[in-house]
């Protein structure tokens, strides 16, 4: 089914809360994050992207995760001035949430029931898993962690045009 990611509500960064139908006709480009890790240099890559597209209709969504080696332990306004200093971030960022177990956001939970990874898995395996989502509100795909931003453009400016 398409739009019924834009029935979630999250808190963004600083804490408020956030409808995704916000993003309406918008392609998206939603990403697990983390400060500590040996991907967060990736940040550098989706600003990059988030600047070029943008204009043209695409927002990449961060959501800070702590899950994986306590790689993202900060308070929001730590993740948000450690995103701005150190890379420059202007994207949308939100509050830290759980994307696997018994407290994965709903979100989450609906990103991994429409874009499995790997052998149908549905478990996120690591920090800055990307999903690719259409105008329409459709999850087209699924990016693993080694996947970098520029190695997505090409799928992001096909959605744009």
């Amino acid at each position: 089914m398409s739009a019924e990611i834009y029935n979630f509500e999250c808190q963004d960064i600083n804490r408020q809360a956030k409808s995704l139908a916000d993003f309406k006709d918008k392609v998206l480009l939603i990403v697990n994050t983390a400060s500590n890790c040996g991907f967060t240099p990736q940040y550098e890559g989706l600003q990059k992207m988030y600047e070029s597209y943008h204009k043209q209709g695409l927002e990449v969504l961060g959501f800070p995760c702590d899950q994986f080696l306590h790689q993202e332990p900060g308070s929001e306004s730590e993740i948000s001035q450690f995103c701005q200093t150190n890379y420059g971030v202007t994207f949308p960022m939100f509050s830290k949430i759980d994307v696997n177990g018994s407290d994965t956001h709903p979100l989450y939970s609906y990103l991994k029931e429409q874009a499995p990874g790997l052998f149908n898995s549905k478990a996120i395996k690591w920090n800055f898993t990307k999903f690719r989502v259409d105008k329409d509100g459709r999850v087209v795909k699924r990016y693993a962690t080694r996947t970098k931003p520029e190695a997505i453009a090409t799928d992001i400016s096909k959605l744009l045009a």
